[in-house]
């Protein structure tokens, strides 16, 4: 039987080699709060290309200064990052990876010295600062930042954009009732708390034309907030917005214990392929290639997104591939050896 994991996939004209993703992590590792590459993202991203990785996706990147997850982020807020993240994406595409980044805010989330923003004054803990509720500049400023993001994203040559609508951040806030008590047209109805995430990809498809993918927590573990048939009925929307891929996370929203363990996340991922009719991405404790074959096989996610095993083993394909007996093409350099 044909392995699935390593049978090459398309969105939008463009073709990953096989469908193992590189799942957005943070590696706070850029300089005095300037969010430009440094040489630490050169050989953390370009030796999970080598290890032959379908589609490398850089972490989650403010499209404002205001909006860093934490003052070491990567940054696409200025044009002063484009040429850094050009030169990494082209030694990325050297070793026949495809590109993505994943474009966010991180809302009251932020670590930042000034003002934070959220859809509403509440803080995430109490520890953090209450943010200032959003005023309708805000809100307009917040989403041409998503659209000068995904510009300079085309400029510096990225293949694939996500929008990060996931983990408590700030799109996510916006969906959350949890988290979003406005009364105007941005709060209230699962309808108005989308319309700031439709208002951004309407507005970054102005930009851009290439494969869009959007990040969901697809189960706040509270029982005020979202059901997973909010999550579905949100994603049915964005692929009317033409997104192609919707990335299945879960949580992030409160601050809750989450029993996890192999694969549950799966659920979120199948159900809204089968019910949004939309290609998804499966995420969490995915270790072994077996595993991921057997999500791919049964049609349960179209992508896997591989984190903490690919920072333990930079060359996972490679152990995926032995492990279903697949001969994976080597570099050129390890041909000796692999």
């Amino acid at each position: 039987m044909e392995t699935k994991l390593f049978t090459p996939i398309s969105f939008k004209g463009v073709t990953l080699k096989n469908r193992i993703v590189m799942s957005p992590m943070c590696m706070y590792s850029s300089h005095d709060e300037d969010g430009k590459v440094t040489d630490w993202h050169f050989t953390h991203y370009i030796s999970r290309a080598i290890g032959q990785v379908g589609l490398i996706m850089t972490e989650a990147t403010p499209v404002t200064q205001q909006g860093q997850i934490s003052p070491q982020d990567l940054g696409i807020w200025s044009d002063n990052h484009i040429e850094g993240l050009r030169k990494l994406i082209k030694g990325i595409k050297a070793y026949g990876a495809k590109t993505a980044i994943q474009l966010g805010h991180a809302g009251r989330k932020a670590i930042y010295d000034g003002e934070i923003l959220a859809p509403s004054p509440i803080a995430f803990v109490d520890k953090l600062k209450v943010p200032k509720e959003m005023t309708k500049e805000d809100i307009e400023r917040t989403i041409e930042a998503f659209k000068e993001g995904a510009r300079r994203s085309k400029e510096a040559g990225f293949d694939m954009i996500e929008i990060h609508g996931a983990h408590g951040y700030l799109i996510s806030q916006f969906l959350s009732p949890l988290s979003n008590k406005r009364t105007d047209e941005y709060g209230g109805s699962r309808e108005n708390r989308f319309r700031f995430l439709k208002e951004i990809i309407e507005r970054v498809n102005t930009v851009w034309d290439g494969p869009l993918f959007v990040r969901i927590s697809a189960d706040e573990y509270h029982k005020e907030g979202n059901k997973l048939n909010d999550f579905v009925y949100f994603t049915k929307e964005l692929k009317e917005l033409n997104v192609d891929l919707i990335d299945c996370s879960t949580g992030g929203i409160v601050r809750t214990p989450i029993n996890v363990y192999p694969g549950y996340q799966l659920r979120h991922a199948e159900t809204i392929k089968r019910e949004a009719n939309i290609a998804t991405g499966a995420v969490g404790l995915i270790t072994t290639g077996t595993q991921a074959e057997e999500i791919l096989q049964n049609e349960r996610a179209d992508l896997v997104f591989i984190g903490r095993e690919l920072l333990r083993d930079p060359y996972w394909p490679r152990t995926a591939a032995k492990e279903l007996g697949v001969e994976l093409e080597a570099p050129k350099q390890y041909r000796r050896s692999w």
